[in-house]
């Protein structure tokens, strides 16, 4: 119960401060918090962890939880990825992780090819056909959780952690580009053939094709969404001050 609690204040006040309800800048307390949504202070205490570790709030004694501007957000943790889906920041997300995309996912696709130990060049190549199974079949379900993993293995498989750890964002955006309805009732033909390019590439130990046939993937992906965001603002952080 206290863990089901705990995740629905989360849930109410992420999406509430992701979706504007709550303004930057604002000021929460816990007593009200506790009011509202029915809780204990422990459960505020602990939702509010998670929002800080988010980057959505910080808490301060003696003034309360601060709501922070989205310059502040972490843009790599899953929820807030989710969140910004949900809401009006939705085209500005998926652009700055596509854009992300085409640039990490041909270079690990490269790497993969030339660094990649047997068994995640085995992997690839099953996933590829089984992508291009349920892809034709029109299982979209089963699809989306193949396409995840294909790319989580391909970052994976590039030698670089950094990379790896990017498969999070990157699962979200694939698994919130479906729920929203931003996919193709079918994989394309050619998205299905470069999946499989890929597998080949690295399993072949050919890294111009692995990263030729994963730029394809992504400027496919770009040219089906890239509408959604033609007219929203980018987003400029200031880099961190000079030590």
């Amino acid at each position: 119960m206290a863990t089901s609690l705990h995740s629905h204040v989360v849930e109410v006040l992420g999406s509430r401060i992701v979706n504007g309800s709550i303004a930057a800048g604002s000021v929460l307390l816990a007593s009200e918090l506790e009011d509202e949504l029915k809780v204990s202070r422990s459960v505020v205490r602990e939702a509010v962890r998670v929002l800080a570790q988010c980057g959505l709030v910080t808490s301060t004694k003696r003034v309360g939880i601060r709501v922070q501007g989205v310059e502040k957000w972490n843009p790599f943790d899953s929820l807030v990825i989710r969140w910004r889906l949900a809401s009006g920041h939705q085209g500005k997300q998926l652009r700055s992780l596509t854009e992300l995309r085409i640039s990490v996912e041909p270079m690990a696709a490269e790497l993969a090819a030339q660094y990649a130990p047997d068994h995640f060049r085995e992997e690839l190549m099953t996933l590829s056909a089984q992508m291009n199974h349920y892809g034709r079949t029109g299982d979209l379900h089963r699809f989306l959780d193949l396409d995840i993993r294909f790319h989580a293995v391909l970052l994976a498989a590039s030698g670089n952690e950094m990379f790896a750890n990017l498969s999070i964002p990157i699962g979200e955006t694939l698994r919130g580009r479906t729920e929203l309805g931003l996919m193709p009732e079918r994989p394309h033909e050619e998205a299905l053939t470069w999946h499989q390019a890929v597998a080949d590439a690295v399993s072949n130990r050919d890294p111009l094709a692995a990263r030729a046939n994963m730029e394809n993937i992504m400027r496919r992906t770009h040219s089906e969404i890239c509408g959604i965001w033609q007219d929203q603002d980018r987003l400029f952080v200031d880099p961190p001050a000079a030590p």
